[in-house]
């Protein structure tokens, strides 16, 4: 019996091959690692003493780097267990609990013209590339050039070019003897009642073979040359090969390379992924002209537990950002969830590698933020909860986004972990509410305006947490800065003195922003090379290594904030009692950060009172913590001298 690809596929997939091999063998607890789906044991089919025999549920293969077997489910069934391959499939769909398919003469026939249409889109793929090394291609060869694309780059993807003839492409199958109908059902000829003659789709593109997850083509899309035509990308219509809702433009080239790289990066188009996979990215896929769908979701997830998600630094790209993150909350698993990368504004990775190289792409990622953070900083950006209502308005929002979470645990963090946001956030509100009520008796002095600065946002409640501070709402472009890191840099150098003082807790500084760690470099190598007298000394050291833009943000962002006591005009004293408190809180913080995970690991493998008791504690000082963090970025005041710390 002939078993559909499709069938077999779909088995495969939902059954781990580690399923099938590890009810034969014993895996090895020391080089397994289950998270990833990474099995060792000693191979069954030859005897030995050191596991050499590999398992990937990913891939759905094994092998065994001492005898050299490998195979997949039914491969290993066969082979070991003797079984027919019929036998080894009945198996295998048992255990994924799908019925074996009856015998269908026409499903039979569909499988094998499903391989023919394989055949034909092979041609054409040919075809397209013959095209491009024509005479005919010049155009399309100058404007690949034009887009930095090399030789090497264009034959690796295949990528040609569609003349601008109604019927080149007609004519080359036709000469091989494929059939109209055949090149209809590839989706290559425009056809129908109202079209008396048919003709090729793609005309005068620069075309972009879509390879299946096996690298078989199974559709195009084509750039446009000209700049009157409508459509500036096309995509091949839905056929029996294509459903572009179910493919990932380069997954069979990304799969190989995401254990190397241990995550995936889904950008929105194919000279995206193009280009970055020249700049040395190769675990990169693209969405095919659309949003994100949760099939695309669920093959991203095949590959890596928690890909990335990287969009265009526009209005567009952040609505399409937010417009996955509602897609993907509700299928969010343990091990199962995305991070979005947000480019600077106006660019796309295109633009950024042509730009700034592999490191200004590097540092985007870096910068990924979790989903979490992309969802509160919509709910909150630009909002002001300056009323019992609105604050309560926003509570139930988040409260209703964690409640379409279908996994319970997952639902609970994500619940838990909105209230302590809501509840840092108002609190810190609160608590500027009750300093400021003694305004009028406090002393005037130096600041904005002539006066004290009172916490800025806080009057308003405006939620401008150090996540949102990162997120592309507040930054436009800029890398993100956390507002207190910069404030602690800002403080530093305006403030040599400052360097003295703290100078143990100083040297090994961590900071979260790269641009500020690099910033912090440049001063400590001044201190190493004595020119760290005075702010001036410190300031032309920063010239001297290229970080001025990064002072210069940072200094911006500082006075944005109101921040007074970091800058320059601030007395010593002011600026000193500031920093301590913000230096403190920069330290407890990451300490705290990593009590946290330390206990959530215990409670997880542990499950006792006592670790249970333990993790609360430790949250409940998390909490402490956060609140005066929260008026540290603006909300309100740290202590009785108004204004006077940051």
């Amino acid at each position: 019996m002939r078993f559909p690809n499709a069938f077999l596929d779909e088995i495969r997939d939902r059954v781990p091959i580690s399923s099938v091999v590890g009810q034969r063998v014993t895996w090895d607890r020391k080089k397994t690692n289950t998270a990833r789906g990474d099995w060792w044991a000693n191979c069954p089919f030859h005897g030995e003493k050191s596991p050499s025999f590999h398992c990937e549920d990913k891939k759905g293969r094994y092998h065994c780097f001492g005898c050299g077997v490998s195979g997949d489910h039914f491969r290993f069934l066969t082979e070991l267990d003797g079984m027919s391959f019929p036998e080894a499939v009945e198996k295998v769909a048992g255990m994924a609990g799908v019925p074996m398919p009856a015998r269908d003469a026409e499903a039979e026939k569909r499988d094998r013209e499903r391989t023919s249409l394989q055949d034909v889109m092979e041609l054409a793929a040919s075809f397209f590339e013959q095209q491009l090394q024509a005479a005919v291609g010049a155009k399309a060869r100058a404007y690949l050039r034009d887009r930095g694309l090399s030789a090497a780059t264009q034959q690796s993807f295949r990528l040609g070019y569609a003349p601008d003839s109604r019927n080149a492409l007609k004519e080359f199958l036709a000469g091989k003897g494929v059939e109209k109908t055949q090149m209809e059902a590839c989706g290559l000829l425009v056809f129908g009642d109202d079209v008396p003659v048919s003709y090729d789709r793609f005309r005068d593109r620069v075309m972009f073979p879509i390879p299946d997850s096996r690298g078989r083509i199974i559709a195009f899309g084509g750039r446009a040359l000209s700049p009157d035509v409508p459509a500036k990308y096309l995509n091949s219509p839905e056929t029996e090969l294509f459903h572009k809702g179910n493919v990932l433009y380069n997954f069979a080239r990304a799969r190989k390379a995401v254990q190397k790289q241990g995550t995936v990066i889904a950008v929105e188009g194919y000279m995206d992924t193009i280009a970055l996979a020249q700049a040395g990215f190769e675990h990169v896929v693209a969405p095919l002209g659309t949003a994100l769908t949760e099939n695309q979701l669920e093959l991203l997830w095949r590959m890596a537990g928690e890909p990335v998600l990287c969009f265009d630094g526009d209005q567009a790209g952040l609505k399409a950002a937010w417009r996955a993150a509602d897609m993907a909350l509700p299928l969010i698993q343990p091990g199962r969830s995305v991070r979005f990368a947000l480019l600077p504004d106006g660019q796309d990775p295109d633009d950024l590698v042509r730009s700034g190289g592999p490191d200004a792409f590097r540092a985007v990622l870096a910068d990924a933020r979790p989903l979490a953070d992309l969802i509160w900083s919509r709910e909150t950006a630009g909002g002001v909860f300056d009323t019992p209502e609105r604050r309560a308005e926003l509570e139930k929002t988040l409260r209703e986004l964690a409640g379409r979470i279908r996994d319970e645990s997952v639902r609970r963090h994500y619940g838990q972990e909105f209230r302590e946001r809501t509840q840092a956030f108002f609190g810190a509100a609160h608590a500027g509410q009750r300093q400021r009520s003694g305004d009028d008796r406090r002393r005037p002095g130096p600041g904005p305006g002539g006066q004290w600065a009172r916490g800025g946002a806080a009057q308003g409640r405006t939620p401008i947490t150090e996540s949102l501070s990162r997120s592309a709402l507040l930054t436009k472009g800029n890398a993100a800065m956390p507002v207190r890191e910069a404030a602690i840099m800002v403080a530093l150098i305006n403030h040599p003195r400052l360097i003295d003082e703290f100078f143990a807790q100083v040297e090994f500084l961590d900071l979260s922003n790269p641009e500020l760690r690099a910033l912090h470099s440049v001063l400590l190598d001044a201190l190493a090379h004595d020119v760290a007298g005075d702010a001036a000394s410190l300031i032309e050291a920063v010239d001297r290594a290229g970080r001025r833009d990064t002072w210069d943000r940072a200094v911006a962002l500082v006075r944005r904030m109101r921040l007074w006591p970091a800058l320059e005009e601030a007395a010593f004293e002011d600026a000193r009692e500031a920093f301590a408190q913000a230096l403190h809180l920069q330290l407890s913080a990451g300490s705290l950060h990593r009590e946290l995970k330390a206990a959530e690991a215990a409670l997880a493998t542990d499950p006792t009172d006592e670790n249970y008791r333990h993790l609360v504690a430790i949250q409940k000082e998390f909490r402490d913590v956060q609140a005066p963090e929260a008026l540290v970025e603006g909300f309100g005041l740290l202590s009785g001298r108004g204004g006077r710390n940051f």
